[in-house]
């Protein structure tokens, strides 16, 4: 088998059966030699798991070619690999840029609650820039060009105008990389929230 066959993309199960990441075949199988993972494999609609000794035994009734050969054995390249000692999610924040403001206002404007296109969309600061405020997750939101207009250089309050939502710091998602959605396995679809791929930022 190539070199190539190796950098096959494998999903990663956290103890939980979260879906945390994805990793090369090489390293999947690293993990499962050291016994720090365990293959999850369907059958018949349900999921088994195998220890190394249990996968390279259940890898002798596989004709296919995608497999890893050696001198002692011949091993089938998993698909789904189950962490056995880890059971957290990924420590990660989600980027503050234009992109995830939008993201996380659902492209509302939080003033009038009105729904726009991007290109017809601001990004305003709560408290104004001339008077201290911050270009951070709590103080910017999104804002029609109309509402951005009254607005002006003002508070809310003095604009009269109210928030629909305070804004907050979202939280992060765990989700598999946009770039694996065409290389992903269908025996992902059972651990994968599609919604992952259209990251929709939750608020804490």
């Amino acid at each position: 088998m190539s070199a190539g066959s190796t950098q096959q993309l494998v999903l990663v199960l956290n103890r939980l059966w979260q879906a945390i990441n994805v990793c090369t075949a090489e390293r999947a199988l690293t993990l499962l030699y050291s016994g720090h993972a365990q293959v999850v494999c369907e059958n018949d609609g349900n999921f088994n798991t195998f220890s190394f000794p249990q996968w390279c035994d259940f890898s002798e009734q596989y004709a296919g070619d995608e497999v890893v050969k050696t001198i002692a054995f011949r091993i089938r390249i998993p698909r789904v690999i189950l962490l056995l000692f880890f059971d957290r999610l990924p420590n990660k924040e989600v980027k503050f840029t234009r992109h995830n403001v939008f993201e996380r206002d659902k492209n509302t404007c939080q003033y009038c609650g009105h729904k726009f296109d991007r290109k017809d969309l601001n990004i305003d600061h709560v408290v104004p820039r001339h008077r201290g405020g911050l270009t951070t997750w709590t103080n910017v939101v999104c804002s029609c060009v109309d509402c951005n207009r009254r607005k002006g250089s003002r508070s809310p309050e003095e604009a009269r105008m109210h928030l629909i939502r305070k804004p907050k710091k979202p939280r992060w998602r765990p989700f598999v990389e946009v770039q694996f959605i065409k290389t992903a396995d269908h025996s992902w679809r059972h651990f994968l929230d599609l919604a992952y791929w259209n990251v929709e930022l939750g608020e804490d």
